[in-house]
């Protein structure tokens, strides 16, 4: 019986493997033999979950002719890939991906680093914070306070706590969008949000515009949904969205759902402004498309001047919610621990998303909601965010000088805002650079994680998650990744350390 559950055509393995070239090799650069070559992307394409665990490879001379070399290479390649346990086959089953006894299954999202790693690993991969204190300890202090009479309950809220309800309605309405507790539904995390989203509106085969690039985990979730995406460029910089390429997208491909982060873009940084956002809108309403806005980074304004110079939200454009659905959440603004989000829509949007809860997670858990509505309701929120924004930028200040100091031919803008910063890796490979990272203890994300069908394979992604010396230590680590990659002792024929997502 074959051992496969899907399989990858060669058409679209030779589009993924080209993605990976590295910039041309400079005079005394070594370069492995073909096959060696070959056998490393593909290992790389399993390591990163972009080529799936037991997905069954075309046969060689299918891949031989795909890539236009000889059957010889492939077949070396594939019997490369075998003894280091990245490859099993079986007579007329054919050959698929495997991982070596050891090795977790990689996942295609970011995945918090485990604890255990921590004292040797700078975690660069993961985009949150520690808790703002004494905030955290405040909120559930005052949550276990007003616990009590809900204990007398069920327990299960699928719309959310009524008073948690209020109180982001209320938000809503004092920046200018009035907005009814009916308009609101409090899910587990924008992730659960946008996941109910997803099956509500999308659909198996459905299609899905997609900023290029967008946010790992939600790119992911939306193909384990079945979704089709779309992709459609950033503008340049920070500029924010393309609004040409957009017009384009929505009248030709007619998506059904738009998943879009217009404050602080992950992972970008890039913030559309007023006139932008409006003419979305309008381009969305005409094409009968749902626009998704992900507000999680809204409040993470780092520069004193943006704060007062903030575009309206999304939905400011579209205050009755019939095109506009917006996302929410307290894990970025506060931490990624709180796992609590919300969904601002019009109430026939919400009430079919409180009904669909039955079949999913029921509801949110209380004991976080009443923390989260503590925080809202003394003040404590503001506080607590103001504390991460001079936190993070700090951090992106140290990150910044740091990169630019140890890597000075890698490309960035400096954002106003949120987590990320986006790098143009100098002609690199970022998939390369992610492998060799783990050798050299610094684990960053590549940009093909961000992007479709293997795109910004020059990028890589680092979050404002460390400062000081660790930040200077992450800049030398992943200079040190840097030469391994551009001396071409990235792919080996030593076993890869322990992979992780």
């Amino acid at each position: 019986m074959a051992q496969w559950t899907s399989a990858v055509g060669a058409a679209q393995l030779a589009r993924l493997l080209t993605s990976q070239q590295d910039r041309p090799a400079g005079p005394g650069t070594r370069r492995p033999p073909a096959y060696r070559a070959l056998a490393d992307g593909i290992r790389l394409l399993v390591l990163e979950g972009r080529v799936p665990v037991a997905a069954r490879l075309p046969a060689e001379r299918e891949l031989a002719l795909a890539l236009a070399v000889s059957r010889t290479t492939v077949a070396a390649a594939y019997e490369a890939l075998r003894g280091e346990g990245f490859l099993e086959s079986r007579r007329g089953a054919g050959s698929w991906t495997a991982v070596p006894a050891g090795n977790p299954i990689p996942a295609r999202g970011l995945e918090p680093l485990p604890p255990e790693a921590l004292g040797s690993m700078i975690d660069l991969g993961c985009a949150s914070l520690p808790a703002p204190e004494p905030w955290l300890t405040r909120a559930v202090q005052g949550a276990l306070e007003e616990l009590p009479p809900y204990a007398h309950t069920h327990g299960d809220y699928p719309a959310g706590l009524p008073a948690l309800r209020s109180m982001i309605a209320e938000r809503y309405t004092a920046r200018g969008i009035p907005t009814m507790p009916e308009q609101i539904m409090v899910t587990t995390g924008a992730m659960g949000a946008i996941d109910a989203i997803c099956h509500l509106f999308g659909g198996r085969g459905e299609r899905i515009a997609v900023e290029s690039p967008s946010y790992a985990n939600i790119l992911q979730l939306m193909r384990e949904a079945g979704a089709r995406l779309v992709p459609v460029a950033m503008a340049e910089g920070l500029s924010g969205w393309d609004m040409d390429r957009w017009r384009q997208v929505l009248r030709e491909a007619a998506p059904r759902i738009a998943y879009v982060v217009a404050d602080f873009h992950n992972p970008t940084g890039a913030l559309a402004d007023e006139d932008q956002r409006r003419r979305l809108v309008d381009a969305a309403r005409s094409a009968g498309t749902v626009l998704v806005a992900d507000e999680t980074m809204s409040e993470l304004w780092l520069d004193e001047d943006v704060r007062d110079a903030m575009p309206r939200p999304v939905c400011g454009f579209d205050p009755a919610g019939s095109t506009v659905i917006t996302v929410g959440s307290a894990s970025k603004a506060f931490w990624a621990g709180m796992r609590i989000g919300w969904v601002r829509a019009a109430p026939d949007v919400i009430r079919s998303l409180v009904a669909a809860r039955a079949y999913a997670d029921l509801g949110t858990p209380v004991l976080e909601q009443l923390a989260v509505n503590w925080l809202f309701s003394t003040g404590g929120w503001a506080q607590a965010v103001e504390l991460r924004r001079a936190q993070a930028r700090e951090n992106r200040d140290a990150l910044v000088t740091a990169v630019r100091r140890e890597l000075p031919d890698w490309e960035f803008e400096v954002p106003r805002g949120g987590l990320t910063l986006w790098v143009r890796a100098g002609g690199l490979s970022g998939s390369r650079l992610a492998e060799a990272g783990e050798r050299t203890g610094v684990r960053v994300p590549s940009g093909p994680r961000f992007g479709v069908d293997g795109a910004f394979e020059g990028y890589v992604r680092l979050p404002f998650t460390v400062g000081g010396a660790v930040a200077d230590e992450a800049a030398s680590r992943l200079a040190a990744a840097a030469r391994l990659v551009e001396s071409g002792a990235t792919g080996a024929t030593e076993s890869p350390r322990t992979f992780v997502a």
